[in-house]
C-alpha cells in the first residue's frame, strides 16, 4: 500500500459552514420588548394609538399580547438596529431608565441571536402619572 498525500488536506468543515441561519425582523422585535419590559420605570411600550389597538386585541378571544409592540427592528445578516417606544412611570430619571432600557435590549438580543447591535433608539412617547386611569400595566416577565 503505499502513501499518497494529497496537496488538499481534507479539512472538517464548521457547522456554520454547512448553511445559513437567518433571523426574522419579529423574532428580534419580541426578544427586544420583552427585555425592554424588564427594566423597572418602563410602564408599557408603545404609543398611545399602538397601545389602544393592542388593548382591543388583547381582548378578543384567541388574541394574544403583543410582546413586540412598540418595538421595529431592522435586521441583517450579522447585524440589527431598534427602535423602542416606551412609556415611562411617573418619578423615575427617564435618562436612567433609557439608558438600562438599551444596555437589557443589547444584551439580550446579541445573546440570543449572536447579531451586532448597531443601535438602541429610545422615544419616551408618554409618562404615566400615579393618578391616571388604565386598564393595567404590562406586565414584567420573571
Amino acid at each position: 500500500m503505499s502513501e499518497h498525500v494529497s496537496s488538499k488536506e481534507s479539512v472538517p468543515t464548521a457547522p456554520a459552514d454547512r448553511g445559513r441561519t437567518t433571523i426574522a425582523d419579529g423574532v428580534v422585535e419580541k426578544i427586544a420588548g420583552l427585555a425592554a419590559r424588564d427594566v423597572v420605570g418602563v410602564h408599557a411600550m408603545g404609543s398611545g394609538l399602538s397601545r389602544t389597538f393592542g388593548a382591543v386585541r388583547d381582548r378578543v378571544p384567541g388574541g394574544s399580547r403583543s410582546v413586540a409592540r412598540g418595538v421595529k427592528a431592522e435586521v441583517g445578516e450579522v447585524q440589527t438596529a431598534l427602535d423602542l417606544e416606551i412609556v415611562v412611570d411617573y418619578g423615575v430619571a427617564i435618562a436612567d431608565v433609557a439608558r438600562s432600557v438599551r444596555e437589557n435590549v443589547i444584551a439580550a438580543v446579541e445573546r440570543m441571536t449572536g447579531l451586532e447591535v448597531v443601535e438602541v433608539n429610545i422615544a419616551v412617547t408618554d409618562v404615566k402619572l400615579p393618578d391616571e386611569e388604565e386598564d393595567e400595566p404590562e406586565p414584567r416577565i420573571q
